[in-house]
């Protein structure tokens, strides 16, 4: 079946950046009352979120839904990716007690669904495996009907890593491929195009059971036939969730936009993602890893 037109302009490489935000980008300031109590509560428990650290477009209404992406490990990442609003540099020790801070949170908000992820922590020799571990064990002792889901670094490729934290049965584990292979060393320079890929293949071969999750950023310079082999490779890897949003530029110092996609062609890799086999895709221009991620676990769950 032939691409549609609006799709064919997509094949076109941008001739420069381009900035200004369409008018579908635009969401409303945040604060409203869920808001700052979530904001207040993550303060007096000294916890981390990527929803906070990475500028997420979607602040304002997952908090007003008492939604939030927890990050452990820290709020430094050993890594410099190109697109990430996160700051790097030398992370401070880990903290033993997070884990239990963080199941705390959880149960004071009665989440029915939680989203863990982290910075990259290289310096660590499981890259910081136990704590996610640590982090499902308590969540799982203090709300036991909770579904969990984990959003992971590579963690260099190690299998142990990866097994650790398997083994302590996320409902979902998520890790992002983020772009096109040609793009990697530019926008991930310390991942792997690859790696990501065979990280994803070996958690669901390790639990054949558990969903698999993955995302990738729009705008950083990729062809529209590049998109699709990237959605292509993912779902080889029997990847069952897919998310699919805009790369919006944190600083002047991170990757210019190449391109702004409209709904109607988020709707278009949505249609192409569901082809293709995911149980669910969640695709649009402000769609994020955790995105309604407590509809995506019912929706793709039910798909089975």
């Amino acid at each position: 079946m032939a691409s549609p037109p609006l799709v064919q302009l997509n094949r076109q490489r941008p001739i420069r950046p381009i900035e200004r935000k369409p008018s579908w980008l635009k969401v409303p300031a945040p604060g409203g009352p869920n808001y700052v109590a979530l904001q207040h509560l993550m303060r007096d428990l000294k916890l981390h979120t990527v929803c906070e650290e990475a500028h997420c477009p979607n602040i304002g209404e997952c908090w007003e839904h008492r939604a939030a992406t927890f990050m452990i490990l820290g709020e430094v990442c050993t890594r410099n990716c190109a697109y990430c609003a996160v700051a790097h540099g030398t992370p401070a020790p880990l903290d033993s007690d997070e884990p239990a801070r963080l199941a705390a949170a959880v149960e004071q908000m009665e989440l029915r669904h939680v989203v863990i992820t982290s910075v990259d922590r290289d310096d660590l020799a499981n890259g910081g495996a136990e704590m996610f571990a640590a982090a499902i064990a308590e969540i799982r002792r203090r709300r036991p009907g909770t579904s969990v889901e984990v959003l992971i670094p590579d963690f260099k490729g190690s299998e142990r890593a990866l097994r650790i934290v398997v083994d302590a049965t996320p409902d979902i584990l998520n890790h992002n491929l983020e772009t096109i292979e040609r793009l990697y060393r530019l926008a991930r320079p310390g991942g792997r195009y690859p790696r990501a890929l065979e990280l994803l293949r070996r958690a669901k071969s390790m639990n054949p059971g558990m969903l698999t999750k993955s995302g990738i950023i729009c705008g950083l310079g990729e062809e529209w036939d590049e998109l699709l082999v990237a959605m292509r490779d993912l779902r080889a890897q029997d990847v069952d969730i897919l998310t699919i949003g805009q790369y919006l530029r944190p600083s002047s110092e991170h990757l210019p936009i190449a391109r702004y996609y409209t709904p109607d062609e988020f709707a278009e890799l949505r249609r192409r993602g569901v082809e293709m086999g995911y149980r669910h895709v969640e695709a649009g221009p402000l769609v994020r890893s955790s995105y309604h991620a407590w509809e995506q676990v019912t929706r793709a769950t039910a798909a089975r």
